[in-house]
């Protein structure tokens, strides 16, 4: 079964007359004839979660858009940045026009008359499919004036960012691309309330977008049945690390990762035995090998009854809010395989960095404290570690985890916290070996 990847690998799928061959177009002109609020609730019915990160459900999300809303934006978040995440990218490259589709399709939910895409400058080729795809649509008067023959306007915009990883955050994408600084929004109130140029803005996913044309046309109920639980459909995985067949697939959610690794990566590379996984691109908590029997599914991944009590250290849990110890979440489906061989100090701090360099620097405990706990984890990872430096991160983590605006200073702590939590004896033994060489370095440089 395949909604997305239908079209994955098949060049002919760009071009408008071969995707209407398929049945492309059938679900937006079928849309044309619905009521809104029909679409809305089939949406709803359909347990479409967002795939951009925070899985919130699509069809509540659509329904915050006050009644009275005279003006409606839509933007699609197409900044894929998140690393380990290369699934979206896919979708506008080799299927653009099921996009466009959904677009429409949307736009008819929520009386939206212009869209814009917000995509990641350094995806040029991608860029210029899409665009490509958009003008076929508007040479078919799929979009432009009186589409479809209707009353209705729909005019789409590509625009093209800078690279800023914090553009990925909608509130932050919102004020880029009206000219500002990508600095995140204080929420209340939500774009769904006052975005985009101060008017009432839905802002999803590259992905969420692109499954709407199938609920339109099988219906909502189909849909949930697909999935399990209160997540609905399929789900595009990116997977790259040390598998053997490393890629994109559109899976089942019941798929746990040690199947996603055997039985559709075509097992580890080399052979070699599984040490973590980052399920949902790198601002995810890291599962270890024996955490691997769950679904990838978002509320499985977070909500595991069997998970452990982690402590990162004597009296201080991993617990990241709600009273639940939190395993991990599903985020991008950007999936990171780690074996036996990785150094998950020299990992962790490659993720650190990353994030302290992307940080916008509008929130403080972010700004200060990515760039200290990427100070001394890269210490530690050099072998200069200090007594008390594996303390000092987590310490310096628990500080930045949930006071920022933004789920960035999340992104730096989680991962610095559960890899402190799940492999702590790596950081340790780094600490263990630089006492004796420090005293042999201080004799040598005195001597000189």
């Amino acid at each position: 079964m395949k909604i997305i990847s239908t079209h994955f690998d098949e060049p002919r799928a760009k071009d408008i007359v071969y995707y209407e061959s398929t049945g492309g177009y059938q679900a937006a002109r079928k849309a044309m004839t619905m009521d809104p609020h029909g679409i809305v609730d089939e949406v709803k019915a359909s347990n479409l979660r967002g795939r951009g990160g925070a899985g919130f459900p699509t069809g509540m999300k659509w329904g915050f858009i006050p009644k009275d809303a005279r003006e409606v934006y839509l933007v699609i978040n197409a900044d894929e940045s998140e690393p380990g995440t290369f699934k979206d990218r896919h979708i506008l490259y080799w299927n653009p026009h099921v996009l466009v589709e959904g677009i429409i399709c949307t736009a008819r939910a929520l009386h939206v008359r212009n869209v814009y895409v917000y995509i990641r400058g350094e995806m040029l080729r991608e860029y210029r499919v899409l665009q490509d795809a958009i003008e076929q649509a508007y040479r078919k008067n799929y979009l432009g004036e009186h589409i479809f023959g209707t009353t209705e306007n729909l005019h789409v915009t590509v625009h093209r960012g800078a690279g800023a990883y914090i553009c990925g955050e909608e509130t932050a994408l919102l004020s880029s691309l009206e000219g500002d600084r990508g600095w995140p929004r204080l929420k209340p109130p939500f774009p769904a309330i006052k975005g985009l140029f101060g008017k009432p803005t839905i802002v999803n996913n590259v992905e969420t977008i692109a499954n709407v044309p199938w609920i339109v046309w099988n219906g909502g109920k189909a849909f949930a049945e697909l999935g399990t639980g209160r997540s609905g459909g399929l789900r595009l995985l990116s997977v790259c690390g040390h598998v053997n067949r490393p890629g994109v697939y559109e899976l089942p959610l019941t798929v746990t990762g040690r199947q996603l690794i055997d039985d559709v990566c075509g097992g580890m590379r080399k052979g070699r035995a599984v040490k973590g996984v980052i399920p949902g691109g790198v601002s995810m908590p890291v599962l270890a090998a024996d955490e691997l029997d769950v679904p990838f599914e978002f509320d499985a991944l977070m909500n595991d009854t069997r998970i452990r009590e982690l402590e990162v250290r004597p009296g201080v849990k991993f617990d990241l809010g709600g009273g639940r110890t939190l395993r991990t979440m599903a985020g991008s489906g950007g999936v990171v395989v780690m074996d036996e061989s990785t150094d998950m100090v020299a990992a962790c701090a490659r993720i650190i960095r990353f994030f302290a360099e992307e940080s916008c620097g509008q929130c403080t405990p972010c700004r200060e404290g990515s760039g200290w706990l990427a100070k001394v984890v890269t210490r530690v990872e050099q072998g200069h570690g200090q007594s008390g430096d594996v303390d000092l991160m987590a310490s310096i983590a628990d500080g930045i985890a949930g006071n920022t605006i933004c789920a960035l200073g999340d992104a730096v702590a989680w991962p610095m916290l559960a890899f402190l939590t799940k492999y702590r004896s790596e950081f340790e033994a780094k600490l263990a070996k630089p006492a004796s060489q420090r005293m042999e370095r201080a004799a040598q440089a005195g001597a000189a």
